[in-house]
């Protein structure tokens, strides 16, 4: 038997939000290879990056660069094919919608998946971007199955799609294909994993930290400690009212307030006695650690997520990661979404993609578009020539700024 995935998502997801919990018992099912221990490890991994706001914009911004800003390619030589990147499905979305959601859910979960619609004479190809988390592999490693709540899953409510490049004829006459795009990690056959995996504690961490702050602030910083009071009861139904009505004038969080009943005295002699710890410094580089460490774990950097603003504005850094990003991670990224899309462009609709590119386009620009090359050259200290012809030429003309996007 094959091995699976020994991640743990019920204690990811009690770990991490306490309010939930994903299921603790381990899902065998003879339909599909399951997706974490309970089979909603997508779910838990949704649920983190909506909690964790530094989690979140890495997400967002690697999904976003990866994307582009459309696509280019050469009009004149195949008219077809820009007009068919503007709408590539049924709902109107072009490549670049597409492929943006086919990155984010990358991204997210380590895995991604595309399903492609054709007829038996080639006459058209629809792409459709399918949501991760509804997806799993099928026990016969050829299909993919798509049910709307894998919490609740019956058989004769899921859909089947082969696995490309297989396609299977449907009941509406189409020939359907669904290619899974997956993260490779050593012993996982299935599934692919995200980047981040080494991550998951720092996340978790992150999020405690802003919810031990907003809960400061709910409660005005109300410090933990032991409310001594003093009350004549009856009954364990008089004590448990009282201590209520204390909790709910006093309690709060972060900390605990331990209340102590006890009989009153001629005097009423209540009090609460507070349990002062000076850790702000602590949690403050708790908080900053788990931070860079989300960071490191994504294999991304922290001015492109926004985290070096407060220090000042550093355009060269900025464009510095920014290459770096582009030669590391975003290229080979781009190259590994659309890589089959060009094939089935080119089988399925004959079109010539050897000039479809991504037009990438960096968050901030040295120099403006304006300048002409000669004086780019001049500021960079190198040889430049005014009367060059080609170095008369601005540098919006010899970049992708100047071609039309496809979006």
């Amino acid at each position: 038997m094959e091995k699976q995935r020994k991640i743990h998502t019920a204690t990811l997801a009690s770990n991490y939000v306490d309010p939930y919990q994903l299921g603790a018992a381990t899902v065998e099912n003879a339909h599909f290879w399951r997706w974490g221990d309970d089979n909603l490890f997508p779910q838990a991994l949704s649920l983190m990056a909506r909690r964790s706001t530094t989690h979140r914009r890495i997400i967002n911004d690697k999904a976003d660069y990866i994307a582009g800003k459309g696509f280019s390619c050469d009009e004149h030589a195949d008219p077809g094919l820009s007009a068919y990147l503007r709408c590539v499905n049924g709902q109107g979305e072009s490549l670049r919608q597409v492929i943006s959601k086919l990155a984010f859910d990358k991204s997210l979960f380590g895995n991604a998946f595309l399903e492609v619609v054709t007829d038996p004479q080639h006459t058209f190809l629809a792409l459709y971007h399918q949501d991760a988390s509804r997806c799993r592999v099928a026990r016969d490693s050829q299909h993919i199955l798509l049910h709307h709540d894998w919490s609740r899953f019956k058989p004769s409510e899921a859909r089947s799609l082969p696995l490309y490049p297989r396609y299977e004829e449907q009941a509406d006459g189409t020939l359907r294909t669904c290619i899974h795009y997956k993260d490779y990690e050593p012993m996982f056959e299935h599934y692919g994993v995200p980047a981040y995996i080494a991550g998951l504690n720092v996340s978790a961490i992150a999020y405690k930290t802003d919810r031990w702050n907003i809960s400061r602030l709910d409660h005005s910083f109300q410090l933990s400690g032991v409310m001594m009071l003093d009350s004549s009861i009856d009954n364990e139904a008089d004590a448990e009212r009282i201590v209520r009505m204390a909790e709910e004038k006093f309690a709060g969080t972060p900390g605990q307030v331990l209340f102590v009943l006890r009989d009153g005295l001629e005097e009423d002699h209540s009090r609460f006695i507070p349990i002062s710890a000076q850790n702000e410094g602590d949690w403050h580089t708790l908080h900053e650690q788990a931070v860079s460490d989300i960071v490191v774990a994504h294999s991304w950097f922290r001015t492109l997520s926004g985290l070096d603003y407060s220090s000042g504005f550093n355009s060269e850094r900025i464009l510095q990661e920014y290459e770096i990003a582009l030669n590391t991670v975003i290229l080979a990224e781009q190259a590994d979404l659309t890589e089959p899309i060009r094939d089935l462009i080119t089988e399925l609709l004959g079109y010539d993609c050897s000039s479809l590119e991504i037009i990438n386009r960096p968050p901030t620009r040295s120099k403006p578009i304006y300048m002409k090359v000669w004086e780019a050259r001049k500021a960079d200290g190198l040889d430049y020539d005014p009367e060059d012809e080609r170095q008369q030429q601005f540098l919006s003309e010899i970049t992708k700024y100047n071609l039309k996007a496809i979006d």
